[in-house]
């Protein structure tokens, strides 16, 4: 009885020692992260393998895992950058991008568990540059937005090339121009707007005017080949077959007595 205590001791001190063991050779990974183990007696980071996925796994107490997400992930940026003239242009930007899950060793290894900041948003400001770059402020302002979000997704892919980052899609959410090239522009934009109406009006008239001219000419036309074949004798003829039309009606009263002086019948009366 007296030695139990000198035994109880030991045993607990062992069973502590032995949780605490346990506890550092237990790692959990959580859903949508992956884990980057680091041997500190076996050459460092471990890059010829896959990262440890989700779940729980043991791990020797001496080594440490580095959990990274490995889902996608989303930044926004707030830049300003200049235009092709030099002028200064406000950009807000999002940038959707996940860590390459079979070299999130590699990542770890040589951009660190800080690769957002010290990769991602300078690959991405440098890119935003050099597209904005390219655009006068009305291009900008009117009709590049979705150009802009393609060439800033193309060359941000550029300069991450074989570095371990995937970026998956760049949204531009807002482009903001100085209050007074803004103004400028919208009002070369109306005054635009308003000259492409009036040449569409002025093109209706001429096209209406050309219209009517051509009808006018072939009215005209018409009249003097109808003129032409208009001749004396087909004239009489027409007037004797109306003469006889009319004869035949039975709401009418003929007299005829003699003729005109163009030799047509002279028709007297009425209902």
């Amino acid at each position: 009885m007296e030695r139990l205590p000198k035994i109880g001791i030991p045993l607990f001190i062992g069973v502590v020692i032995l949780i605490i063991i346990i506890a550092k050779s237990t790692v959990t990974i959580d859903s949508g992260e992956a884990g980057v183990l680091y041997r500190t007696f076996g050459g460092g980071v471990v890059t010829d393998q896959p990262p440890l996925s989700e779940g729980f796994h043991f791990v020797a107490p001496w080594n440490k895992v580095f959990v990274y997400e490995v889902r996608q992930q989303s930044i926004d940026e707030e830049m300003r950058v200049l235009s092709s003239n030099g002028l200064e242009i406000s950009l807000d930007a999002s940038v959707w991008f996940q860590p390459e899950y079979d070299a999130l060793g590699k990542l770890h290894q040589e951009k660190g568990e800080a690769y957002i900041q010290r990769l991602l948003q300078p690959a991405i400001r440098s890119a935003t540059r050099a597209v904005v770059g390219r655009y006068n402020p009305e291009q900008l302002y009117a009709s590049k937005r979705e150009a802009i979000q393609k060439e800033i997704f193309d060359e941000t892919n550029l300069l991450l090339e074989d570095q371990y980052v995937q970026v998956n899609e760049v949204l531009v959410r807002d482009v903001s121009l100085p209050s007074t090239i803004k103004e400028a522009i919208e009002r070369k934009l109306r005054q635009e707007q308003e000259s492409l109406e009036y040449e569409f009006r002025l093109t209706k008239a001429e096209q209406e005017a050309e219209r009517q001219r051509i009808d006018a000419e072939g009215k005209a036309t018409a009249n003097r080949i109808l003129s032409e074949s208009l001749t004396d004798k087909v004239l009489k003829e027409k007037g004797i077959q109306a003469t006889v039309e009319l004869a035949k009606s039975p709401n009418a009263k003929v007299v005829v007595i003699g003729s005109g002086d163009d030799g047509m019948p002279i028709i007297l009366g009425n209902n």
